[in-house]
């Protein structure tokens, strides 16, 4: 998630307040994300040294209002018209662990997927109860709660097809890692 464009995106009616800009941000996203406001305000102050935002006006009390200047507005219009990559998100951390735990002998790996499948079947149902009980109104919640239940559901789907994959390769024997030679590596072997 860009903290920095979510920023943007709530300065492009009013300058605003850190505080208002992390309320306002989890009340978009359902809190779904929770912001600590020391995020928010470092982000801020690397938003204003870019020259994508300026601070408004401060206070007696020393809390500055910050707005979106042009450069924000058009770098916020870009990331509006980019499409996410697949690249660009963060590594997938049970992919990861699935793969290594083909790779380190003694680990059941069987007993790791049914795990997750638990873990994720129960936040699927939470997710669902989520969704039912919230309000027809809340668009962007809606958006965010039926996204994390899709993902949820492709992971189940996911994950019954590596336990089959698992199930048919049972038995056979494990494929060792060929050690990854870097190019000089190879060259001082010649």
């Amino acid at each position: 998630m860009s903290i920095k464009h979510g920023l943007l995106a709530l300065l492009q009616d009013e300058p605003k307040y850190g505080y208002q800009l992390r309320g306002e941000f989890e009340a978009a996203t359902g809190a779904t994300w929770p912001l600590n406001i020391g995020q928010v305000y470092t982000t801020l102050t690397r938003l204003e040294r870019d020259g994508l935002v300026r601070a408004a006006s401060s206070e007696g009390d020393g809390r500055s209002m910050y707005e979106i200047t042009d450069a924000g507005r058009t770098e916020l219009a870009n990331w509006f018209a980019t499409p996410v990559t697949r690249e660009s998100r963060p590594r997938d951390e049970l992919a990861i662990k699935l793969a290594l735990a083909l790779a380190v002998p003694g680990v059941d790996v069987s007993a790791v997927v049914q795990r997750q499948r638990m873990s994720t079947m129960q936040s699927l149902q939470e997710l669902t109860r989520l969704k039912r009980n919230s309000a027809e109104a809340e668009i962007s919640w809606q958006l965010v709660i039926e996204s994390m239940i899709f993902g949820a559901e492709a992971e189940i789907r996911w994950l019954d097809h590596c336990e089959a994959m698992l199930l048919r390769h049972r038995g056979k024997p494990r494929a060792v890692p060929q050690k990854y030679d870097a190019p000089e590596e190879q060259e001082t072997r010649s």
